[in-house]
């Protein structure tokens, strides 16, 4: 089976609020929480595949449905082209995907809802991230946005940096072209020399900080699906 670590994307601090709500200085008040996750299984290799462009409409309103029954308050969703590496396989794989903004949650609601989309729709991993000050106590990964790229630079790079690969996993392009890396604090270098080398456009370039989880299946589910295998 296809390991993959699903890639979210990261903002500064939010505060719960009424969906939709301003921040101070006009501009949208960003999310709780984020969820990134997708129903693809498959590999996909050739950047044409039809599956990459399925707008995952259904997909967004069941997994929406979740959010609801966890507690939490659905605030919409956005398409991402997606490159994950396959640490089972060798090799990359194309995914079109979506990151969920949630808010209402707390960390053990957002872990069940989560847990709830992975076994939903047979995912081996989903992340999520909650929102947190630069300085904040548990910080342990950043996100950089980069404009100016797309999904098959995002995998050409991936292909020829084996230490890309392994460390960072994968990637997502949002529709308008802008570069998501997610890094543990300590490959945020990596991740922003990653960007410059497959052209993104680092000086437009935006880093924000917030707590990873990669929501797995329970150890008893993998131990049971290793003795089967």
């Amino acid at each position: 089976m296809v390991h993959r670590v699903l890639v979210v994307a990261l903002a500064t601090v939010a505060f719960a609020a009424p969906a939709n709500a301003a921040a101070a200085d006009g501009k949208p008040r960003l999310p709780d929480a984020e969820i990134f996750t997708t129903n693809n299984t498959a590999v996909i290799a050739d950047p044409d595949d039809p599956r990459l462009r399925v707008p995952l409409i259904g997909f967004a309103r069941e997994v929406e449905r979740i959010v609801r029954a966890g507690g939490g308050t659905p605030r919409g969703s956005q398409l991402l082209d997606g490159v994950f590496f396959s640490s089972d396989l060798g090799t990359t794989t194309f995914e079109r995907s979506r990151d969920f903004d949630v808010d209402h949650v707390t960390d053990d609601e957002l872990e069940a809802i989560a847990q709830t989309v992975r076994g939903r729709f047979q995912q081996e991993s989903v992340l999520t991230f909650d929102y947190l000050p630069r300085a904040g106590d548990e910080v342990d990964a950043v996100e950089l946005e980069v404009p100016g790229m797309t999904a098959q630079a995002l995998r050409d790079g991936l292909l020829a940096d084996q230490a890309a690969r392994e460390r960072l996993f994968g990637g997502s392009v949002t529709l308008d072209g802008h570069l998501l890396l997610i890094a543990a604090l300590e490959d945020a270098e990596l991740a922003r020399t990653f960007a410059v080398r497959i052209g993104g456009d680092v000086a437009q370039a935006a880093i924000r900080y917030g707590e990873r989880e990669f929501v797995e299946a329970p150890a008893a589910q993998l131990e049971h699906r290793q003795a089967i295998g």
